[in-house]
């Protein structure tokens, strides 16, 4: 069985739409996949919560209680191997994790680390990527799911989902329309992946 461990900071609505896309594919018969746990680097993430209630196992790790990122990264990694079986090393999804993760601990999961990001790659890497877009005049925005390289929102590209940017739009209104997307096209990629295993 090959153990999916999704890495989340907030909401977890992609989290969600990840452990529901695998029980209603039932993910477990059709490519030996699981979503065994979530884990927080904030205790009162909401996205925790709403794992519970779906019946998967989770877990906080505050990133302050660390005297450094390399301590934080190191901790975090013997949590997500815990959850490693003799034939497969976790699939490690990063969902809304808010951190930059250290090179040590990206080339330690390199090829089975993926995460989403709020535009279209290799435009507006970073944060505010809403904002952004529509001070820079595009007339498209979206998601974008690749592997986790080193250089930050710079892997390969796995999947894009497109919208448009509407005359007036603000970066809330912009930022729900992708995140739509983003609920489609993160467990569509997640697929591919677990076909190409």
């Amino acid at each position: 069985m090959k153990n999916i461990v999704i890495l989340i900071s907030g909401s977890g609505s992609n989290m969600l739409a990840i452990v529901q896309a695998a029980k209603r594919e039932n993910w477990a018969a059709k490519y030996q996949a699981r979503v065994a746990a979530v884990i927080s680097n904030k205790a009162d993430a909401k996205g925790l919560a709403l794992a519970e209630r779906e019946g998967i196992a989770t877990e906080a790790l505050d990133h302050k209680a660390f005297a450094s990122r390399e301590a934080f990264d190191a901790a975090l990694a013997q949590r997500i191997d815990r959850h490693a079986t003799a034939e497969a090393p976790p699939l490690v999804l990063l969902a809304g994790f808010m951190r930059i993760l250290t090179s040590d601990f990206v080339n330690h999961y390199a090829g089975r680390l993926v995460n989403i990001h709020p535009s279209l790659l290799p435009a507006f890497a970073g944060l505010n990527t809403h904002q952004r877009a529509i001070d820079a005049g595009c007339k498209v925005a979206g998601a974008t799911v690749h592997l986790v390289t080193p250089e930050l929102d710079h892997g390969p590209i796995l999947a894009q989902a497109v919208v448009p940017v509407l005359q007036g739009d603000t970066a809330d209104a912009l930022a729900a329309r992708v995140l739509t997307q983003e609920h489609l096209i993160y467990p569509q990629a997640v697929v591919k992946l677990l076909q190409n295993q």
